[in-house]
């Protein structure tokens, strides 16, 4: 049933817990929503992320002025260069990306949470979800390593697995126009690396690599300054002369989590408590933030029946998030044998597997968005320039 006055808890100050506290106090402002961080203020981890153009129209109807913000602090780019070992594409097209540094996105939302009089609290580790019984409404927005989720996981159904790839978060100081996908071979296996600016001076470097690269390379041995070091020296030709910078930037597996259940009780998941995203496809924090956007519509359309909205909230936002869970799944499967791709594909075929790996892209969608490229690779394409 409704109450007069929600108390909601939300575990997580991430881009998607504050972004749910943000709207949640729109849609009721006598409500009692705090957010328990447990790190310090400020204190945040990696360097630069993407908000696709796909969600931020949904962005701008949800909180315009955050919106705004958001859009002001972004540095919006078009357009990427996909780099086999035997050649680089120029790929025109496709949609803008808004990608602002990680920590910029939370200082902007916790401005507005706290003009809202959401109550924010830093370095409260929760320990025990059953500390917070006394809420209408508890949101675990606290990553895949969720306390909220760990406290009730056989209710939730969770099952978790790691990825065999290791990858490394790094910023550096080569700014780069147009994001950038370059695959490497090295004498111990195969890299690839992601870069793409996200203000006029830094860019966002995120390097993977296979399993088996991992083990020959002895990255499992190195400490990060290390690793960093062997990282410049495979990705040279990239960064030119330009160091990467660490932040807790180890090479380490990306764990898969899933759940059944999307809610137990009165306790409710988002973002990668729910269903973790993988870099690959880019959208990990816009996901997280839609499933906010969600979440608080549902419990709004309710008028705060708990029970109701959070049965409303999967309701609605399920079949599109399979979706994009899908292709998320289809992405890290895909990079899981981009080695073997790379050796077997010609670049102009690997660059076509590469933007059809989703399963959401067909040939029509590619004319649509990438007309230019099409123009200048489909016939190469068509031709069967299928091996190097």
């Amino acid at each position: 049933m409704a109450r007069d006055r929600l108390k909601i808890v939300v575990v997580g100050g991430g881009p998607s817990g504050l972004y749910f506290s943000l709207l949640i106090k729109r849609h009721f402002p006598d409500a009692d929503v705090s957010v328990l961080e447990q790190n310090p203020r400020g204190a945040t981890y990696g360097f630069g992320i993407v908000l696709a153009d796909r969600g931020l129209e949904r962005f701008r109807r949800a909180h315009p002025a955050s919106y705004d913000a958001l859009m002001n602090a972004s540095f919006v780019s078009r357009n990427r260069i996909i780099s086999h070992p035997d050649e680089s594409l120029f790929v025109e097209g496709g949609g803008y990306g808004g990608a602002i540094a990680r920590l910029r996105l939370i200082e902007i939302l916790e401005k507005f949470c706290e003009q809202e009089a959401v109550l924010l609290k830093f370095n409260a580790r929760v320990e025990d979800p059953e500390e917070l019984s006394d809420a209408d409404l508890v949101v675990g927005a606290d990553g895949v390593n969720s306390v909220v989720r760990r406290r009730h996981e056989l209710d939730f159904g969770t099952h978790s697995r790691e990825l065999t790839n290791r990858l490394a978060w790094y910023g550096t100081t080569r700014h780069f126009p147009y994001p950038m996908l370059s695959f490497k071979r090295s004498q111990d296996g195969h890299f690839v690396a992601a870069a793409y600016a996200y203000n006029e001076n830094m860019s966002t470097f995120v390097a993977e690599c296979d399993h088996h690269t991992f083990l020959r390379a002895g990255l499992g041995s190195m400490s990060e300054a290390e690793q960093r070091s062997y990282t410049e020296a495979i990705f040279a030709d990239e960064l030119r002369g330009q160091p990467l910078i660490g932040n807790k930037s180890a090479y380490r597996p990306l764990p898969v989590v899933r759940s059944k259940e999307w809610h137990v009780g009165n306790r409710v998941l988002i973002g990668d408590a729910l269903h973790s995203a993988h870099p690959t496809i880019g959208s990990g924090t816009r996901i997280a933030m839609e499933d906010a956007i969600a979440l608080a519509d549902a419990l709004a359309l309710h008028r705060g029946d708990v029970h109701a909205g959070l049965l409303e909230f999967r309701r609605s936002r399920e079949p599109g998030k399979n979706k994009l869970v899908l292709a998320s799944e289809k992405s890290f499967d895909w990079y899981e044998d981009f080695g073997r791709r790379v050796e077997q594909l010609s670049p102009v075929a690997f660059v076509f597997d590469f933007l059809m790996r989703t399963g959401r892209v067909d040939r029509a969608r590619l004319s649509e968005e990438y007309p230019l490229f099409m123009a200048r690779y489909a016939a190469r394409w068509d031709a069967g320039d299928v091996t190097a």
